[in-house]
């Protein structure tokens, strides 16, 4: 079967990952983009965090240059106009007494933000949208904060790094290495798959044999791996009461640019003693990635068309057939329903 991405694509309508709280201090600014939109995030002094449109009404230029003031207003380095976190325009310094202007008709468009166990999400779509739309589920319980955090900017599509994360064929050959697979390892799995609320979740199992780094967590661990839409990895491994989980998203920068994000949390004390350590291993996993990606553009130039077999390419079939049911629905108005079935997936890796 083949496929092609559809890079001008970027579902609306659904929350999207923005980054993570530390990076908003307090009374700054934060300039970012996502599915080509700019976007400027703030922490006022009181905490509460907002996000609005990095471009400034007036003449254009990104609010980001600007600062953030001790009665929480944004204002602009150009002019100086003035606007509140909910994108409300509050002062215009040009104006003398005597010129009547109506301030509330100038609005900086907002995009409703969320703030949860120190990960920032953002929804893009129909602000009246956002209440009806959960945010992924994580699974409970997890530390207040992600202990350990990395990112990179791929060069390539939304649908290509999305493709290219659920892909568990290419683990032996990008990912050899002595604490990880190697081509050797390669044999026959068998795995049940459910449809979640945005998305489909390997159901949970015993991890692999020929996954070394499992070993070292002793016990009998046992592992689950969701996916949900618009581009979320969360892998979780419990292991008596304790508790690991790994969150990778991926957030569109434009076409040819996508963010992704590594974040890891756990319930192990003595697992933060090996910090430098997993930094290493994780660092180690995403420059592989990006070296596959990075490749792979060469032979994208000429714009093939894609073949995707239903072996453990299957996944990212799941994906295209997915996404496109949610952007359907979208434009509809109707709530999403998943087409995809419960079912049981083989392949060799």
């Amino acid at each position: 079967m083949t496929s092609k991405t559809d890079n001008d694509l970027f579902l609306k309508d659904i929350w999207y990952f923005a980054g993570l709280s530390c990076e908003l201090k307090p009374e700054k600014l934060l300039s970012k983009k996502m599915a080509t939109l700019p976007i400027v995030f703030g922490r006022t002094k009181s905490g509460a965090v907002f996000a609005l449109k990095d471009i400034c009404p007036h003449r254009g230029i990104p609010l980001s240059y600007g600062k953030l003031l001790e009665n929480g207003h944004l204002e602009c380095c150009y002019h100086g106009w003035q606007f509140t976190p909910e994108g409300q325009c509050a002062t215009i310094p040009s104006l003398t007494k005597d010129q009547p202007f109506d301030l509330s008709k100038i609005k900086v468009q907002t995009y409703p933000i969320r703030e949860e166990l120190g990960l920032l999400w953002v929804f893009l779509g129909d602000p009246l949208k956002s209440e009806t739309v959960s945010l992924p589920e994580l699974p409970l319980p997890l530390p207040s904060k992600p202990q350990l955090s990395l990112s990179m900017v791929f060069p390539c599509s939304l649908d290509h790094a999305i493709i290219g994360l659920m892909d568990p064929a290419h683990g032996p050959f990008i990912h050899q290495s002595w604490f990880w697979r190697s081509a050797r390892s390669i044999h026959e799995k068998t795995k049940a798959f459910c449809p979640t609320a945005l998305g489909f979740q390997m159901i949970r199992h015993k991890p692999s044999t020929n996954a070394r780094a499992y070993k070292i967590l002793g016990g009998s661990p046992e592992t689950e791996i969701t996916f949900s839409l618009p581009g979320i990895r969360v892998e979780s491994i419990r292991f008596g009461r304790h508790h690991i989980c790994g969150i990778t998203t991926i957030t569109p920068q434009d076409d040819t640019h996508s963010l992704i994000t590594h974040t890891l949390f756990w319930t192990l004390p003595w697992l933060t003693l090996f910090k430098p350590l997993i930094t290493f291993f994780a660092r180690t996993f995403l420059r592989q990635d990006l070296l596959a990606v990075q490749r792979q553009q060469e032979g994208l130039q000429s714009n093939p068309s894609l073949l995707l077999i239903k072996d453990a390419d299957t996944q990212a079939l799941w994906y295209f057939k997915i996404k496109k049911a949610y952007a359907e629905a979208a434009s509809r108005q109707e709530p999403f329903k998943n087409p995809l079935k419960k079912t049981i997936l083989k392949w060799r890796s």
